[in-house]
């Protein structure tokens, strides 16, 4: 148990660090921060899921001596808690049917991921209060944060209208940004949560101290409910306030998770190919430098759920031929 006390209290150390890297404001200070729950990941992993809760409990109590109580429930909600739960359920398992006493079926990989955007879409819709309580106080006190940032940024005086070089528009500019900026903050935390709980399980495997057998990516599936969630999300994205504005970022961040869904489709179907790393390669790539690829492969994950794609081409190649 003491050393599960200490791991946790470390692990919450580096977090706490991570998460306030931000403050410097250098490029390598916002990876920092979204490494920040690693740590507790690694923690929950590699020793209990109380190492995490010790963990993330230990950052929020550090942010908040030193920023402010505020800090305590911010980061708590933002990424204590999300990493904690996500690297728990990792280690869920539950005797195998017919498996005999030894077997373990262990928690899913596409629930995880389905979790991963459900928690980052929860993320962001917790912070819509900091904004407004209705749609019309979230949009124009958001309206205010851009035309503070671009002023910051071009330095304009606060009382002239905002101007950006190179844009006749402005107002039009900051009208995308409002629609744009929420769900793809969706959308980031759900990718750096799945990002982060991934290298997290590398680093306590490669420790040795992973339990769980190290799954089948390529083999992930979510789960049926997917699907019609993603149906619900999208239709209530039509509705007006900020229900709807919830809706549409609970749908950005489904999109994301099928997006993964169409990675594991693509890292199953090029199986056996010899251009297999060049076409891989490739593709991380283009989605890291233009990003709009991920579009396509949720559109994939979409119909993979729909037409069973990898399923359909192994009944094509057929069984492995002997040697």
């Amino acid at each position: 148990m003491m050393q599960i006390v200490l791991i946790g209290i470390g692990a919450g150390a580096a977090t706490a660090l991570l998460f306030a890297s931000v403050a410097s404001g250098s490029l390598i200070s916002i990876v920092l921060f979204y490494l920040a729950p690693l740590p507790i990941m690694i923690a929950a992993l590699g020793w209990s899921h109380w190492a995490g809760v010790i963990a993330a409990t230990g950052a929020a109590l550090s942010l908040a001596a030193v920023f402010g109580g505020v800090f305590f429930f911010a980061f708590l909600i933002g990424v204590g808690l999300p990493a904690w739960w996500l690297g728990y359920l990792a280690m869920l398992a539950r005797p195998a049917p017919n498996g005999g006493t030894q077997a373990l079926e262990w928690y899913p990989v596409g629930r995880l991921v389905m979790w991963a955007a459900l928690l980052g879409a929860l993320v962001v819709i917790a912070a819509i209060p900091n904004f407004g309580l209705d749609e019309e106080t979230f949009r124009a006190a958001m309206r205010r944060a851009f035309e503070r940032l671009i002023r910051i940024q071009t330095g304009g005086p606060s009382g002239a209208p905002v101007s950006v070089p190179g844009i006749d528009d402005a107002n039009r500019l900051i009208e995308f940004l409002i629609a744009v900026i929420p769900p793809a903050a969706a959308v980031l935390t759900t990718l750096t949560s799945t990002i982060n709980l991934w290298l997290a399980a590398r680093v306590v495997k490669f420790s040795g101290r992973l339990k769980r057998p190290w799954p089948e990516l390529s083999a992930m599936a979510l789960p049926a409910s997917a699907a019609a969630m993603l149906a619900a999300a999208t239709a209530g994205s039509f509705l007006g306030g900020l229900i709807g504005v919830a809706a549409g970022l609970l749908c950005a961040s489904l999109l994301m998770a099928f997006g993964v869904l169409g990675f594991a489709v693509m890292h199953s179907i090029t199986t056996g190919m010899n251009s297999r790393g060049f076409v891989l390669a490739g593709l991380y790539a283009a989605v890291l430098v233009f990003g709009w690829p991920v579009l396509a492969l949720s559109l994939l994950g979409l119909a993979e759920v729909a037409f069973d794609i990898r399923q359909r081409l192994a009944r094509k190649r057929g069984p492995p031929a002997r040697t």
